[in-house]
């Protein structure tokens, strides 16, 4: 690293903040279908002329805006991403990035005290930050869903468990794609709305159903043949995280399959960049959560009697890794 990256890394938040102030405004999907003055915009948004300008000035440096004489206009880019008008739309994962923003301003105060500074979004955070949450993670699983689904053979499966699956973008991708399969969606009474709502947008309310339970206290069920556990355990201590493994495998009929999705760091944990970095963001967020990495995780699934432990050979971003076992009793 040379001094103006150091500099360009100290001060990359400007051009962060400034993406999430454009989507919480929602700038773009008010630009997509036409070309606006920056007037015109500011009466539609009850916003400030002179600090609304300077924002699209920037947007439009940022390549995310498009400036011809004194108008504005959505790129092709951001009309497709970034617009609500949009099946693309990701503008929920950005405002959960938004929403963590403050807490990540305290992180020495975290590495000092050792202690969450920030509610966790899961189970504590504000209806608005909750949906930006549950939603966010369905912008990020649409990305890598039909992915892995495609990837995986999965015939002769007939029952999944999504465990702690959000809006169930993993269930709604395995079962498109795989005609036989139903699947529940187990999470907490929270998420039930988001779940069904989207499940019910692809058409599957006949074959996905929703199961309310806290993954630590209650018991998910028995004779499933799959059960897939995405982006939950670095959100638990390595003991909680243990304990789920092992009912997950519990919960799986004999010669059933798990599958375990994480950031998974190397085994120095060092990197890759990203699972490292997420650490921190648990240490935010969390009591005890943390990245893994793939020896920690394949004892995890070793002590819970799984065997045929292996991690999938799938190229999928931020160096995220699926692990999968099978039940051997």
């Amino acid at each position: 690293m040379n001094l103006p990256d150091l500099l360009q890394l100290s001060g990359g938040y400007w051009s962060t903040c400034t993406l999430h102030a454009g989507v919480k405004l929602d700038i773009f999907t008010c630009l997509t279908d036409s070309a606006m003055t920056t007037p015109e915009l500011a009466r539609q948004l009850s916003a400030d002329e002179r600090g609304l300008g300077m924002l699209l000035h920037a947007l439009t440096a940022l390549e995310l805006l498009h400036k011809e004489e004194n108008t504005f206009r959505s790129t092709a880019f951001s009309a497709t991403y970034l617009s609500k008008k949009s099946d693309s739309y990701m503008g929920h994962i950005i405002m959960h990035h938004h929403h963590l923003v403050e807490g990540w301003s305290r992180l020495d105060e975290a590495v000092l005290r050792g202690e969450p500074v920030r509610q966790r979004l899961s189970h504590e955070a504000l209806e608005r930050e909750r949906e930006s949450f549950l939603m966010g993670m369905f912008n990020l699983a649409s990305l890598n869903a039909p992915r892995i689904a495609s990837a995986l053979e999965l015939s002769g499966h007939r029952r999944m468990l999504d465990l702690a699956g959000g809006p169930g973008t993993y269930a709604i991708h395995f079962c498109l794609h795989n005609p036989d399969l139903t699947a529940v969606v187990y999470d907490l009474p929270t998420t039930r709305p988001f779940a069904e709502q989207t499940i019910r947008h692809f058409g599957l309310s006949e074959r996905i159903t929703f199961q309310a339970g806290d993954v630590l206290s209650d018991r998910f069920g028995t004779g499933y043949d799959l059960v897939w556990i995405s982006h939950l355990l670095h959100s638990e201590s390595p003991a909680d995280s243990a304990t789920v493994v092992a009912k997950a495998a519990e919960s799986l009929a004999d010669g059933g399959r798990l599958l375990i999705q994480e950031f998974i760091l190397d085994n120095t944990k060092t990197a890759p960049l990203f699972p490292a970095l997420f650490s921190l963001n648990m240490l935010l967020g969390t009591r005890a959560g943390q990245s893994y990495t793939q020896q920690e995780l394949f004892a995890l699934m070793n002590t819970a009697g799984l065997c045929e432990v292996s991690r999938l050979s799938l190229d999928l971003p931020n160096g995220a890794g699926v692990m999968t076992g099978t039940v051997c009793r």
